[in-house]
């Protein structure tokens, strides 16, 4: 299985924000011909204030991100795991990732679990929680024999859905994600090759890349994939665009069998 993980600089102007995603696709599947795309979190629609993400939002199937997704998996007949949009649910929404296969028929959707309310170093405050609901199931799907764990952003905190995700059979994580620069640049590959080298599964990860809300937020991107030992394999630089890299599943059945951690793990 050959994937691309898109990196992107989504604004609060949704239909730029589509086209940019769409580009990237079509730029990625002449360049790479990828079996599976990753987009990043809110890859439609990111910045502005409460009543215009709210306005913004999307019922699905209707959603102009959501058709729009589900035409270009139709179109190159490729699986799009569609980063993460909000999705209307009355006066919040839900933070919703979107899967299509290669028809453009939906297979998936997984809502994010752990909303960010932090303060990050440098004194930024984020209150997802103000806007958004958090979901309550684990999703996992399968993608022509692979199975897919889905997270988003700040569930890579918590390594516990990882081992949920890993014991429903994931062998891929998804990670889209809109990481803050102050906490990417210390934590993001360290978490990322964590939670690969934890549940010796490939790991797939996304990000928003440089400025939004007129320069008040800053995201880190370096969208990356690591492999089940914990190794980069593939990542973007300080750019809009992508990183592309073949999984190798008979290597991951390798590394399972060698160190065989699901076997030998002992609940304490």
């Amino acid at each position: 299985m050959k994937v691309a993980s898109l990196q992107m600089n989504s604004q609060d102007d949704k239909a730029a924000n589509i086209a940019q995603a769409i580009s990237l696709i079509e730029q990625a599947v002449r360049h790479d011909r990828p079996d599976l795309v990753l987009l990043p979190e809110t890859f439609a629609y990111m910045g502005g204030n409460a009543e215009s993400r709210r306005a913004n939002a999307e019922t699905f199937p209707d959603g102009e991100a959501y058709r729009a997704m589900q035409e270009q998996a139709r179109r190159h007949g490729i699986w799009i795991h569609a980063g993460s949009m909000a999705e209307a649910a009355g006066e919040k929404s839900y933070n919703t990732t979107v899967v299509f296969d290669r028809a453009g028929n939906e297979v998936a959707r997984y809502r994010k679990i752990h909303l960010f309310d932090v303060e990050v170093p440098g004194g930024m405050t984020y209150r997802e929680s103000d806007t958004m609901r958090g979901g309550s199931e684990i999703v996992t799907y399968d993608c022509e024999g692979v199975r897919i764990g889905c997270s988003i952003c700040y569930d890579l905190r918590f390594p516990e859905l990882y081992q949920k995700l890993a014991a429903a059979g994931a062998q891929v994580m998804m990670v889209p994600a809109a990481f803050t620069l102050q906490t990417g640049k210390d934590h993001w590959e360290i978490l990322l090759r964590a939670r690969a080298i934890e549940t010796q599964s490939y790991v797939v990860a996304c990000g928003q890349v440089f400025s939004h809300d007129g320069g008040r937020r800053q995201c880190y991107g370096h969208s990356m994939v690591v492999d089940p030992w914990g190794a980069k394999i593939a990542e973007c630089s300080d750019v809009i665009g992508w990183c592309a890299a073949r999984l190798d599943f008979d290597y991951l059945a390798r590394v399972r069998a060698g160190i065989p951690v699901a076997r030998h793990k002992v609940l304490v």
